[in-house]
């Protein structure tokens, strides 16, 4: 009695045992719902951007590749900690488990002292190349500055919450991300447009709206922590630094941010391709890759979902199951995917209007999102190939997968739309073709990986420290 929403719930799953269809859509709808709201938050930011200027809102497209250090990093802490964990849990080592989160935590301590350093010393650099305007750079570096100065928040939020995704339990996170929204949604035109005893802050407030929500996010996740029954069982022991933890955590994240920060260089590479049209295109292509985002949350969600229940089945050796889960999660996400195209396709105008009443927004981003229909059916390919990958300890291949995707793919497409003197259109069609390819030729590989590898891969025993 009494106790709320954030620490009530219950695991009534077996994630080595219920049956896997049901499994999947018992976690991946939290997730779905949790990356919803997450998804809304930055919707949020780019609608209240849009009413500040056509500049506020390019700065914001702009920071996104910058602003990806913070993401690519969160991303590989919380898939090392799930992954780890829960190996660890379907092994039922007790040690192991409780060991990598405490190291994981230190992990994250560290990386987002990094990032802090980084993002803070390189920014200036990172628009130039992207040739921008001194004024949509100035309000850029307004937000990206505050942003970064808070990183640890962000990276400590996943880096606990590692543990729940372990365990099966994506419900909390849910939870705090629809809680962060609403912080979000009351705090933004706040500070933005300054009401009550607050100043107008601009850009500025989109930034210290989003690391205020955060704060609050790291505190419900803490004290939700607190609370689990496999915490209570640390000592001094477990928070004794080993460096064959931090190896094992290094090796399984460092290969997911590196090729995710790979993505920043995509989102450059595009941008400045996109600049070419100018500003109000850049601003078009940036809110329509958010709405891109909200049609991908089904897929993201499942891929929170197989990562829990590959892991903890491929440390107890139940390959079938892990086999039977990522075929299931790819039949379902194809599905969801090219409903969500036509959808997409039929009201990409009216969605875009939301966003801007500027009529050159309008049409690029309209233009964008006409295409992005079509390339839909072919992420869950590569997210959920990623995520298997992740969940078994091999995410050197994801690594591989993401610096082709992000890395050599787009720099092939650049050159390529450059030669022909590509149009906007042209450009993006060019992408959409490269993806499909790139997808074909990674189902192969993951499939050919499962018969002839997968067996012997669960057959390694880990050396344990």
């Amino acid at each position: 009695m009494g106790e709320n929403i954030f620490f009530k719930e219950k695991l009534n799953m077996n994630l080595l045992k219920d049956n896997i269809p049901k499994l999947v859509r018992k976690l991946a709808l939290p997730a779905m719902v949790g990356m919803l709201f997450q998804t809304l938050y930055n919707i949020v930011d780019t609608f209240y951007a849009g009413k500040i200027s056509p500049e506020a809102l390019a700065a914001l497209s702009k920071s996104f590749p910058i602003y990806f250090i913070i993401v690519a990093s969160s991303i590989g802490v919380t898939v090392a900690g799930t992954s780890l964990i829960g190996n660890s849990i379907g092994e039922n080592n007790k040690k192991n488990i409780l060991s990598y989160f405490t190291h994981i935590i230190y992990f994250a301590i560290i990386i987002s002292i990094l990032i802090t350093i980084i993002g803070l010393s390189f920014s200036d650099e990172i628009f130039a190349l992207m040739v921008t305007s001194d004024e949509v750079t100035k309000l850029g570096i307004q937000y990206t500055d505050i942003i970064f100065s808070g990183s640890v928040l962000f990276i400590l939020v996943v880096a606990l919450n590692s543990l729940l995704h372990a365990e099966g339990d994506t419900k909390t996170y849910r939870n705090v991300l629809i809680l962060s929204f609403f912080i979000n949604l009351i705090l933004n035109p706040i500070l933005i447009f300054g009401l009550f005893i607050f100043p107008a802050l601009g850009v500025k407030g989109i930034a210290i709206s989003t690391i205020f929500s955060q704060s609050v996010a790291f505190l419900i996740i803490f004290f939700k922590i607190l609370k689990n029954s496999r915490i209570r069982e640390i000592t001094k022991k477990f928070l004794v630094p080993k460096i064959y933890y931090f190896i094992n955590i290094f090796f399984t994240a460092m290969p997911i941010v590196v090729s995710i920060l790979a993505y920043s260089i995509t989102a450059a590479i595009v941008i400045k391709y996109v600049g070419i049209s100018g500003e109000y295109a850049v601003a078009g292509y940036g809110a329509g890759t958010r709405i891109e985002q909200v049609v991908l949350l089904p897929i993201l969600g499942i891929n929170t979902a197989i990562i829990s229940i590959i892991a903890q089945n491929f440390g107890a050796k139940n390959i079938d199951r892990v086999k039977e889960t990522y075929f299931t999660s790819i039949k379902y996400s194809f599905f969801i995917m090219i409903v969500s195209g036509i959808f997409l396709f039929m009201l990409s105008d009216l969605i875009m209007s939301f966003f801007s009443t500027d009529k050159t927004v309008i049409e690029f981003g309209s233009k964008y999102l006409k295409i992005c229909s079509f390339i839909l059916p072919a992420y869950p390919i590569f997210f959920l190939s990623n995520g298997m990958f992740m969940a078994i300890k091999k995410a050197e291949y994801a690594m591989i997968s993401n610096l082709f995707r992000n890395g050599f793919n787009p720099i092939t497409v650049f050159f390529l739309a450059s030669y022909i003197n590509a149009s906007f259109e042209t450009f993006f069609w060019i992408w959409a073709v490269v993806n499909w390819v790139f997808s074909g030729i990674y189902l192969s590989i993951l499939i050919f990986y499962i018969k002839f590898k997968l067996e012997k891969t669960s057959a390694i025993v880990n050396p344990q420290p």
